[in-house]
């Protein structure tokens, strides 16, 4: 077990960008948060790369006193970004930006089967091929013998100046990976991609130590290292590994933040589900290299187009009572959110969204999309086989109205939940100690004290009248 010195997680998510600051042995010392801002060049959407990067230093730099002897990145999944020597070639596309309906038509014709590569065929950028395709063929001369990184390693580079890819980035919905094989897909292949592509390396391998610049600019040791990092939502894999309950035996973790994604871990031979492609479904690979069944909708995005942008006001801790206290006139009215307000993901993906009897109280709108956010939830679940044990994590796992709400539509699951904030940092932490175990316990969750039966069925069948 570790007992000295600092280590720094730097996880960039789709959403948000956070700074942790940890002692050895896993206890979180301070925490830095910045809401990525949306930018446009040449008239396409853009990824916040600069902006995050001017912020990154100065969170580092507020750590220049601390023996920090580690950094390890994090990011979302579909992000990408092309390198030419020293410098980036173009700014990273948004995946949600919309691309050219002619690229991308073409782009469907050439990307290998759902049961090839374990990605399903996503809106917009959300599928690395898709960006890759198109960007080759709107800045040929920037992308030509590009060297290409994942979103997580791009800021292992920016770090280190040490280019690298790896598995968990690459396997994850970017049509990029062939997860049976363990190796890249026939697409890459066939596109050049996977030619140029950086290195691969393992999640919890030192890709170098912190650039001289960059120990300049934030005080920190040109010693310091590191490490190639992790796709964000295996981060949380790793982190729910370190509760005894969880570890090697059969368990789901839902992760929460501007998605929640449902990744299960099979007990050791337990069959894997047959994957729905057309439903947000999806196969991910863990940092052993493991296929995790996983399906996904974009709760964040959807709590946060009801209830305006600071969607804590699902999760702070004052209003939980009051939450709780109007899911009983939520369900007696029969108030209810129908799919979906993220067209094209989550198990719906092709139904629009519509409200039955939209609740006018304030508390009441909160109460009934966590209540949606639960039943969507419920959904992805039962499609990757979700049994026995279930950890919510992230930002919404302190939303008592969602994660309890699940707990009563899962009887036959242990629902979990452990600290709300830190569990993709924590899970990143323990790449450089595997044995660290997290500061306290796992939380059984109790289920609402009001029946679902009635307002599930009604709701599921609502729902089948729009399929």
């Amino acid at each position: 077990m570790l007992t000295e010195g600092r280590f720094i997680v730097v996880d960039i998510g789709k959403t948000l960008s956070k700074v942790t600051l940890w002692s050895r042995d896993g206890r979180m010392l301070d925490r830095k948060v910045r809401r990525n801002a949306s930018v446009t060049a040449e008239g396409l959407r853009r990824l916040d790369s600069e902006g995050i990067a001017a912020w990154l230093i100065e969170a580092l730099a507020s750590h220049r006193d601390q023996p920090v002897e580690a950094i390890v990145p994090v990011g979302h999944g579909a992000g990408v970004v092309a390198l030419k020597g020293d410098r980036v070639a173009l700014p990273s596309l948004d995946y949600e930006q919309a691309l050219p309906s002619e690229l991308l038509r073409a782009y469907r014709t050439e990307r290998d089967g759902f049961a090839v590569t374990g990605s399903p065929a996503l809106p917009d950028g959300l599928n690395i091929g898709s960006q890759l395709y198109c960007l080759d063929r709107l800045y040929p001369d920037a992308m030509r013998e590009a060297v290409l990184l994942p979103w997580a390693q791009y800021w292992a580079w920016f770090l280190s100046g040490q280019a690298a890819s790896e598995i968990t980035s690459l396997g994850c919905h970017s049509d990029l990976w062939a997860p049976g094989q363990a190796r890249f897909s026939p697409l890459a292949e066939r596109m050049g991609w996977a030619a140029r592509f950086a290195p691969l390396r393992a999640a919890g391998d030192v890709i170098g130590t912190l650039r001289p610049e960059l120990a300049a600019a934030t005080g920190l040791s040109t010693s310091t290292r590191v490490l190639v990092g992790l796709h964000d939502s295996n981060a949380a894999l790793l982190a729910a590994r370190g509760f005894a309950a969880i570890a090697e035996h059969e368990a789901t973790v839902l992760s929460t933040g501007t998605w929640f994604i449902a990744m299960r871990l099979p007990a050791e031979g337990a069959d894997l589900p047959v994957l729905p492609e057309d439903r947000d479904c999806l196969v991910n690979i863990d940092v052993r290299g493991h296929m995790v069944p996983s399906a996904r909708f974009m709760g964040g995005r959807e709590i946060e187009a009801v209830i305006g942008i600071d969607t804590r006001r699902v999760d702070i801790k004052p209003d939980q009572p009051k939450l709780l206290a109007a899911v009983s006139d939520v369900v007696d009215a029969q108030a209810m959110l129908l799919p979906t307000l993220a067209p094209g993901c989550g198990p719906f993906p092709k139904q629009q969204a519509r409200w039955l009897a939209r609740p006018d109280s304030e508390y009441g709108l909160r109460a009934s999309i966590c209540l949606y956010a639960a039943l969507v939830a419920d959904a992805a679940l039962d499609l990757v086989g979700s049994r026995a044990r279930l950890l919510v994590e992230g930002r919404f796992a302190e939303a008592a109205v969602f994660v309890r709400a699940l707990a009563a539509l899962r009887p036959d699951s242990h629902v979990y939940i452990a600290n709300a904030h830190n569990d993709v940092s924590f899970g990143a932490l323990r790449l450089l100690d595997p044995a660290l175990a997290p500061q306290g316990e796992l939380q059984r969750v109790e289920p609402i004290g009001v029946s679902l039966d009635g307002y599930r069925d009604r709701w599921r069948t609502e729902v089948g009248k729009l399929r």
